[in-house]
């Protein structure tokens, strides 16, 4: 293939997206956003993406850290002007009507933002000032953010002596103090053990099933299976949009092999060197190997370990994962960039 071939195939990677996007926005939609873009100088941080987000949605953008993710999230929020193109949150334009998208949303950012110095009480208090919440509705708002958060016992603790995971469920609370409709998660488990991230969740379920939009960022995969739907956005681009099932099913043109042998460590050498085998990864207790023939691929590499003396257990063709679909489509966007490079080298 060409370097032009290579590098319009990547194009049109995310262009497709973009485009599938585009035709997706419904009269639901309650996030839509049409060749966003921002550049800080001459770096592009967001390089045109267009979605849409349709109200009761759980919508997640999965990237890398740097991908773009933040200032995407940053702008829809209000927080941020894009350079050029469009986006509508709640009916109102991101670029002329950011006041009045901050009064439809709640917005918990990476960085935890709540004060260390008050107790848990007192930092709904203070929020409950901050959205200017009625005297009446205030008393009301607050035991349904400790009852939620299942922060009742807390209640007098000191923000500074909460775990992680606790101060998670804090930053939500206090974030759906005013009863937004859309709610803005930008990585809101990053730092908390999985134990924490799964309560996290849960919470999460139960505010999209009374109705509330939630749209969420996030690195890690196992998170990703729990959004309705998926963009997964690298280097500013968006490369991939669909439910999860749809990503693992339509985005990876290659067959995963999941491989169950002993030493998988040192089996790993050897797999590689078997003729048709594109990548071999360490996944839980075995291995998954990236094939576009899997047949002859799987009878192969079984051969080899065999005469090598390892014991196999199984090799077979499964669905691809979500990790899998992500390293395909970002190592197809660097192979696409590569001999782009190259030629302008």
């Amino acid at each position: 293939m060409s370097a032009e071939d290579s590098s319009r195939k990547g194009q049109s990677s995310a262009g497709a997206a973009n485009e599938t996007a585009a035709k997706s926005v419904e009269a639901g939609a309650v996030v839509e956003v049409h060749n966003l873009e921002k550049r800080f100088g001459t770096f592009r941080a967001v390089a045109g993406i267009s979605f849409s987000v349709r109200r009761g949605e759980i919508f997640g953008f999965l990237g890398p850290n740097g991908a773009g993710k933040s200032t995407t999230i940053r702008m829809l929020c209000g927080l941020l002007t894009p350079t050029s193109g469009s986006g509508r949150v709640a009916g109102y334009d991101v670029s002329t009507e950011a006041e009045k998208i901050k009064s439809q949303i709640g917005y918990m950012s990476q960085k935890f933002s709540l004060y260390d110095e008050l107790t848990v009480e007192e930092n709904i208090d203070f929020y409950s000032g901050i959205y200017r919440l009625p005297k009446a509705k205030k008393a009301e708002r607050k035991a349904w953010v400790l009852k939620m958060a299942g922060l009742e016992r807390h209640r007098t603790s000191r923000t500074s002596d909460l775990s992680g995971g606790w101060k998670q469920r804090l930053a939500l609370g206090c974030a759906v103090l005013h009863e937004p409709p859309i709610l803005f998660l930008d990585e809101p488990t990053s730092g908390v053990d999985p134990n924490s991230r799964r309560q996290f969740w849960d919470l999460i379920y139960e505010l999209s099933g009374h109705g509330v939009t939630v749209f969420v960022t996030t690195h890690y995969m196992e998170e990703s299976e729990y959004c309705d739907r998926l963009g997964v956005i690298y280097r500013g681009e968006l490369i991939a949009l669909g439910t999860p099932r749809e990503l693992k099913t339509q985005h990876m043109p290659e067959a995963v092999l999941d491989v169950d042998c002993e030493r998988p460590n040192d089996a790993m050498a050897l797999i590689e060197r078997v003729p048709g085998v594109k990548e071999v990864a360490l996944f839980g207790h075995g291995l998954h190997v990236v094939t576009v023939d899997p047949e002859p691929t799987a009878r192969a590499l079984r051969q080899r370990l065999t005469d090598e003396r390892f014991r196999v257990e199984r090799v077979e063709r499964i669905t691809p994962t979500l990790e899998d679909v992500f390293v395909s489509l970002i190592e197809a966007r660097d192979r696409a960039d590569s001999p782009q490079k190259e030629v302008h080298r």
